[in-house]
């Protein structure tokens, strides 16, 4: 009779060894062929995203184009990709229409994805639901220079490093403290997606927001009436 172990590795390719996935159902479409779905979307996006904010702003610099980007991606991401996660948290991994596929995936890399763990469903719905659409809100306040984009862009910046910053520790946290590792072996899979993938919400939202810190300082200074001496 074969171990628990030696059957959880017949059910399901993901780590640590044993962890337990029911109703787990392979992708039936290869990784080269998953990966290269998203990235053809989010090209579709910036083509999209291009269109709209040329009309709305002829003369619009490469620069604010860049962050109306960044920040349509944001809220494409969050809302329909972390949103279908959060909806769909409890059976992830019978899923196997493109999101599913998807998240199964990256799941290669961070299985807790696929174990109903509670702090990434909490985080995870958080990011899609609050994050996502202010993350639209921001892109349309970029391309017309809307008086709230920079106060919006902080706290969503902020909120993006934060949630990740919990997310990179506590997965580090159980591989160094607790000798737990929710990747699979092979370094792809963790530098890849684990580390890239996420990386850019470190460093983008980072300089988002000293950007924004520094334009909010400078506009009050500007602004700002002295306050009467008392005599």
């Amino acid at each position: 009779m074969e171990s628990p172990i030696v059957e959880a590795l017949e059910a399901h390719p993901y780590y640590p060894l044993g962890v337990s996935i029911p109703k787990y159902v392979g992708n039936t479409m290869g990784a080269f062929n998953v990966v290269s779905t998203f990235c053809l979307g989010c090209g579709a996006i910036f083509a999209m995203t291009y269109l709209l904010a040329v009309r709305l702003r002829p003369a619009i610099h490469l620069y604010t184009l860049l962050l109306t980007f960044w920040r349509v991606l944001c809220g494409s991401i969050h809302l329909f990709f972390e949103g279908y996660f959060s909806y769909n948290h409890v059976d992830m991994a019978a899923k196997t229409d493109l999101f599913g596929q998807l998240w199964k995936e990256y799941s290669l890399s961070d299985s807790r994805y696929l174990t109903q763990d509670p702090f990434l469903v909490c985080m995870e719905s958080i990011t899609a639901f609050l994050w996502g659409p202010i993350a639209f809100f921001i892109a349309y306040a970029t391309v017309t220079d809307h008086h709230w984009r920079f106060p919006l862009q902080l706290i969503v910046s902020l909120g993006q490093l934060y949630g990740l910053l919990l997310y990179y520790g506590i997965f580090w946290y159980n591989e160094f403290v607790n000798g737990v590792d929710f990747s699979r072996p092979e370094r792809y899979y963790y530098w890849a997606y684990y580390v890239l993938c996420n990386a850019f919400w470190i460093f983008i939202p980072f300089c988002q927001i000293m950007y924004c810190a520094h334009t909010l300082a400078d506009a009050y200074k500007k602004t700002k009436i002295p306050a009467k001496k008392h005599e």
